[in-house]
């Protein structure tokens, strides 16, 4: 019975850990349809958390649970009536109490040395390569890129009819996506222009709640070129479901190229411009007003569509307001 109980629980210990194989097939930067297991990570974060996931946390969850549930079965069948008609009169035993007290204290320290490591990593952040700042509102994104001189632009929903012409995931896909550059550190603001928002994309590893008034900071380092998809992760209100984040991890000279048709610049121009006008001595001081141009004429943060009416259907959400339109909302 024991070599028999044996194989059972190694067989589904199996079938439980080998049952993302039997997926279709595993999609990159979003669920797989029929899978179980944890979206594939392109970042050392995502990898470490499922590395603590998978070979830390699972195997104690399952190990607390056939214990607990051995020792419920043995607890039936050896103290029922039948099989013991005269109680114990015994009241405690110290030996028991003394593991079942020590045995779980020593499983959460355990847990912490992993659990702490991870923390550290996700608060250690390496010098950013590029910095973006990414504002909730009900219902959409406004993505910003000081380090390249973009201002914000706003990613609503893609539509229904528009995302099966794509051949893109609904309620996934936007109309304005980020796009970042490979193997570069991203640090990422976050905060919130109405109400509690959250900045989840799974594949990168990272969740930041965006909080009206405070700037939340995360950051990634995506080692593969692709698209990847994320989503609000905090009840913001009916739209909820309809503000999607969509990320283009691209090459470097398609970061560049991408930048020119925002009309930004990357920060090594930047950085020469600089240098070239304190050369010339025509540096602006420091604390002197921002030049006025096209950038600087663009509102702080737009306009919320649906402010003035009814929230913006799912199928057909609400298009960012022009840019004519003034600052105040």
């Amino acid at each position: 019975m024991r070599a028999l109980a044996t194989g059972v629980a190694a067989s589904a210990m199996s079938a439980l850990f080998a049952a993302p194989a039997f997926a279709k097939e595993e999609l990159l930067g979003q669920p797989t349809p029929g899978a179980i297991d944890l979206q594939r990570g392109v970042t050392p974060l995502r990898e470490d958390a499922i590395f603590f996931h998978n070979a830390i946390l699972l195997p104690i969850i399952t190990a607390i649970t056939a214990l607990v549930l051995g020792l419920l079965i043995w607890v039936v069948i050896r103290y029922n009536r039948k099989a013991n008609p005269t109680p114990a009169r015994w009241s405690h035993n110290t030996v028991v109490e003394v593991v079942w007290t020590l045995a779980p204290v020593l499983v959460l320290v355990f847990i912490a040395i992993f659990s702490f490591k991870l923390l550290f990593a996700y608060h250690d952040m390496p010098k950013p390569d590029l910095t973006i700042k990414a504002t909730g509102y009900q219902w959409y994104w406004g993505y910003e890129y000081p380090d390249q001189k973009i201002p914000e632009f706003v990613s609503n929903i893609l539509p229904e009819d528009q995302a099966k012409a794509k051949g893109v995931p609904y309620r996934l896909a936007a109309t304005q996506p980020l796009v970042v550059p490979v193997n570069k550190t991203v640090r990422v603001l976050v905060t919130g222009a109405d109400v509690i928002h959250a900045f989840a994309v799974p594949s990168f590893g990272v969740i930041t709640d965006a909080i009206p008034g405070r700037v939340n900071e995360t950051w990634f380092k995506a080692d593969r070129e692709g698209i990847f998809y994320g989503s609000c992760r905090e009840l913001c209100g009916v739209d909820h479901a309809f503000m999607p984040i969509e990320v283009h991890v691209v090459s470097q000279p398609e970061f560049e190229a991408w930048v020119k048709t925002k009309g930004g610049g990357t920060e090594p121009a930047v950085a020469a411009a600089s240098a070239a006008a304190e050369a010339s001595g025509t540096a602006p001081v420091v604390g002197a007003p921002a030049a006025t141009g096209a950038a600087a004429a663009a509102p702080a943060a737009p306009l919320n569509p649906a402010a003035a009416g009814s929230p913006p259907a799912p199928a057909t959400p609400a298009q960012p307001a022009p840019a004519a339109a003034p600052a105040a909302k």
